[in-house]
């Protein structure tokens, strides 16, 4: 049997305004190893292991992330002092999971929407041998910024005392701009020292896909358009074509001796 290659279109969707397709090579050997669905919503499958180091769990975060949070929502930013610095990434987990379920209290106190997050950790380590443990997360916004920094308490405060806290915390609105909420998410996965992972809360609405097109490219028509410079006007009105009433904001390509253009776009719901 011949193993005929073809270049396969998957378009995913994030929330209501963003689109995320992906154009890449795929072998009729693989198209028969994994089947197909057809007709049917798919949920993008996320990366089994949520390590930030593998560029397409970044780019599954980067999804999830614009698929749940935009304006009014809010990045917090959470660090510890040196004499409550956590030994180890559980014991971190668990403080930051406490803090979490303060969050959700207080948004259910206040009559809001439960809590939804993304929460990334990461573990840092110095040449000395010391490490540095902190958390970015995004959540739902609704609560007041003063308040959700407030709940980073180690020992809660009273009337007749200060509260003592872990550490800094920081929480600011989202503002996004044509990439959605992609630049934060990309600061809060991008690379540096030491490892980095995500958790999120289960109410997440997941990005999703139908079943690919694996007709409607040629190898011909990308090599042509992969050599063009991606902020060309002919570049970008070429995707627009393909995806009306859609406005291409970000493109990721790379190009394979063995098997060809990769595209990985960003679009959003042209105003």
């Amino acid at each position: 049997m011949v193993n005929r290659s073809f270049m396969r279109e998957k378009v995913i969707h994030c929330g209501k305004n963003y689109l995320a397709p992906e154009i890449y090579p795929y072998s009729g050997q693989q198209q028969r190893a994994v089947g197909r669905k057809r007709g049917k919503k798919q949920a993008v499958s996320s990366p089994k292991q949520k390590n930030l180091n593998d560029r397409r769990a970044k780019r599954y975060f980067v999804q999830l992330a614009n698929s749940n949070f935009g304006a009014d929502d809010l990045a917090v930013h959470l660090s510890y002092a040196p004499e409550f610095l956590p030994e180890t990434e559980e014991e971190a987990m668990k403080i930051v999971t406490k803090y979490l379920r303060r969050v959700a209290y207080q948004r259910k106190k206040e009559g809001l929407p439960p809590l939804k997050y993304l929460l990334v950790t990461q573990v840092g380590r110095k040449k000395n041998g010391t490490h540095r443990l902190h958390h970015h997360i995004l959540m739902n916004g609704g609560l007041d910024r003063d308040t959700v920094e407030s709940l980073w308490w180690k020992v809660k405060g009273t009337k007749e005392r200060e509260p003592v806290m872990y550490g800094w915390a920081n929480a600011d609105r989202l503002k996004p701009n044509k990439k959605g909420i992609a630049s934060m998410a990309g600061y809060m996965v991008q690379d540096s020292a030491g490892k980095k992972h995500w958790t999120q809360s289960q109410n997440l609405e997941k990005p999703w896909h139908r079943n690919p097109n694996d007709c409607k490219y040629t190898r011909r028509q990308l090599d042509k358009i992969g050599k063009l410079p991606e902020d060309s006007e002919e570049f970008k009105r070429f995707w627009e074509k393909q995806y009306r009433g859609w406005e291409l904001v970000d493109c990721e390509k790379m190009f394979n001796e063995q098997t060809g253009w990769h595209f990985y776009l960003t679009m959003r719901r042209a105003c």
